[in-house]
């Protein structure tokens, strides 16, 4: 047997030893906390700031579980790797990637087409930030194309006015509040929760910019009458001359009416129709960053929103809130479009449809709700309790979920429906049918332990809804 002697004491490799371990949950990092209020005087290795910043995240809600939203919380692994290798690309940089240019020039052209901008017209659009820069960037045109006509037949331009449903999205209200534009928000009534062609007329005055139908209203999901509303425009305009051009608020139903309604009449197949803003974020499938909006046709932009500015070696035209941004939104949209073309985005649209008619078919079921709508337009649906229930209210139903990690908004109507208290349930890319037999068993056991509360529960402060 071989003899062996103690080896001499290493410096070296004991120093090196203890390098290597450095336990992550040990080191000064992790151990003291990370700053929160002001910088910190000394920084740390980048695998304990991840694990720092990783740890707290997962302190949020699940976003796949997030039924409160409508922005994509889903996309495939090759377009993620896209997007973090486009992070990097700055969207206003045109010359500098002209690819990335070509790349949102081709997803306008294939919105207009799919939106079915006539042959003889020539549409131009953008891509945003989002469908709120959006929706401002159409509302802007409006304005500008209005003063324009005033000013032409000598009028004043100091009183423009806007009218819409009380059901739209807060962008618009920052519209009106920042371009000094009197907002017309046309109130629910009994069983109508959005705006119709009566009510959107009798708004309607010489100083009225635009109306702003919504094909999709965020409260329940429901499609706004474009094309009733155009109808009455166009004999407004017959009976007393005043034309009022009409902007759609696509955010969500303009990526979903496409390719599961092509028969509801509500883009440019309508001429009174100028102008349509989208969501790309949303059932355009790509995760949050990206909207578009689409004119008709040069004359319904006005030459002089446009900017042509000289940037890093090229002229420019641009037309936007903001300047500069990632291009890899852009990337992703586009990647989505030619990844899943027109029968793709239908499928995927139309899964989202059934599970959403499927969950609210089992809601309407359970006893306690009744539907507001059930998910056959948006893949979004609304329900409230009935009115016998009196021990518990829908904000408890939301709390006793968001317990088991469902996010489900509970929010009261606006005005004239303030009485109504509601939840809504939005589907996405993302929610099969699996998950959805888990939310209905979580919501049926949420309502029998409720049942058995005596008495009424006490409400949480900031009960509501911001959509």
């Amino acid at each position: 047997m071989a003899l062996h002697r103690k080896a001499p004491h290493s410096h070296d490799i004991q120093t090196a030893a203890r390098g290597a371990i450095d336990p992550i949950f040990a080191r000064a990092g992790e151990l003291a906390g990370a700053a929160k209020h002001e910088l910190p005087a000394e920084g740390m290795r980048p695998d304990t700031a991840y694990q720092v910043v990783h740890d707290e995240l997962m302190l949020d809600g699940n976003a796949r579980l997030n039924l409160a939203t409508f922005v994509t919380t889903w996309m495939e692994p090759q377009a993620q790797q896209l997007m973090a290798e486009t992070f990097d690309k700055n969207m206003i940089d045109k010359d500098e990637y002209p690819r990335t240019a070509d790349l949102e020039m081709r997803c306008v052209n294939m919105l207009a087409r799919l939106w079915h901008s006539p042959d003889g017209e020539e549409a131009t659009g953008t891509s945003t930030t989002g469908s709120s820069e959006a929706a401002m960037l159409g509302g802007m045109a409006l304005k500008w194309r209005w003063r324009e006509r005033m000013r032409k037949a000598g009028k004043p331009t100091d009183s423009p006015n806007m009218v819409m449903g009380i059901n739209v999205q807060v962008c618009w209200e920052k519209f009106c509040r920042y371009w000094d534009i009197e907002m017309r928000l046309v109130p629910m009534e009994g069983d109508r929760f959005h705006l119709d062609a009566a009510e959107a007329v009798k708004q309607c005055d010489e100083n009225t910019i635009g109306v702003i139908p919504v094909l999709g209203s965020t409260f329940d999901g429901s499609y706004e009458p474009v094309e009733e509303i155009c109808a009455a425009l166009d004999q407004l305009q017959a009976d007393t001359g005043l034309d009022v051009p009409v902007h759609v608020d696509g955010a969500s139903g303009a990526f979903v009416a496409p390719f599961l309604d092509p028969n509801v009449m509500w883009d440019f197949r309508l001429p009174r129709v100028q102008s349509i803003n989208a969501s790309g974020h949303k059932y355009g499938l790509v995760y949050p960053g990206v909207g578009w909006v689409v004119w008709r046709n040069p004359e319904a932009l006005p030459e002089d929103l446009v900017f042509r500015v000289n940037y890093l070696g090229g002229e420019m035209p641009t037309f936007s809130l903001n300047f500069s941004r990632p291009g890899n939104q852009i990337v992703a949209q586009y990647y989505n479009f030619i990844r899943l073309g027109f029968d793709g985005y239908r499928r995927v649209q139309q899964a989202a449809r059934d599970v959403a008619t499927y969950v609210s078919a089992k809601v309407a079921s359970m006893g306690p709700f009744q539907l507001i709508t059930d998910g056959s337009e948006l893949p979004v649906f609304a329900f409230a309790l009935k009115p016998e229930i009196t021990n518990y209210t829908v904000f408890d139903v939301s709390r006793m979920m968001r317990e088991k990690g469902w996010l489900i908004p509970a929010y009261r109507f606006p005005a004239n429906r303030e009485d109504l208290a509601a939840l809504r349930i939005v589907v996405k890319n993302g929610f099969t049918r699996d998950l959805a037999d888990f939310l209905v068993d979580d919501l049926a056991t949420s309502v029998e332990y409720l049942k058995r509360v005596e008495g009424s529960l006490p409400a949480e402060p900031g009960e509501g809804f911001h959509h």
